[in-house]
């Protein structure tokens, strides 16, 4: 008989601007590509952020993972990091990476995986009312 798995989602905010540029691109072509996005002293986002662990239930405390241990896994890790930063300039994930939300998903999972005792199964980030990004690891990581 297999083990029920019930997944744990739980939300977080931050406040951050970026600047959606390359500079293995021309100043017009970052403008043609990125738009108003390239602007060069950037704009900011309200982010959302949901994270969602997925396991056994454990029999003794009927949690898939203890709240306090995700909560300080995702403010030590991607809060505190990326709250009020312009994240080309204060954050290394983004040095050398444009900060798109198909970019930034995959980063926070970065940041997240390994930290959450082989539990970590989406990442959604929420950049406008608009656009939802959603990451659940590559392939190689969904063998695991």
């Amino acid at each position: 008989m297999s083990t029920p798995v019930v997944h744990l989602s739980r939300s977080y905010t931050f406040s951050a601007s970026h600047r959606l540029y390359t500079d293995h691109l021309s100043s017009a072509e970052n403008q043609a590509i990125f738009g108003k996005c390239a602007n060069p002293n950037g704009h900011g986002h309200n982010y959302g952020i949901t994270i969602t662990v997925s396991g056994a239930v454990d029999e003794l405390t009927g949690f898939v993972m203890p709240l306090e241990k995700l909560d300080e896994a995702v403010k030590r890790n991607v809060l505190d990091p990326y709250d009020h930063r312009y994240l080309n300039l204060d954050v290394e994930d983004y040095f050398d990476l444009v900060p798109t939300g198909e970019n930034m998903v995959q980063q926070i999972w970065e940041r997240l995986d390994g930290l959450l005792g082989g539990k970590l199964t989406k990442v959604v980030l929420d950049e406008t009312r608009n656009n939802r990004f959603e990451y659940t690891g590559s392939t190689s990581e969904q063998g695991r």
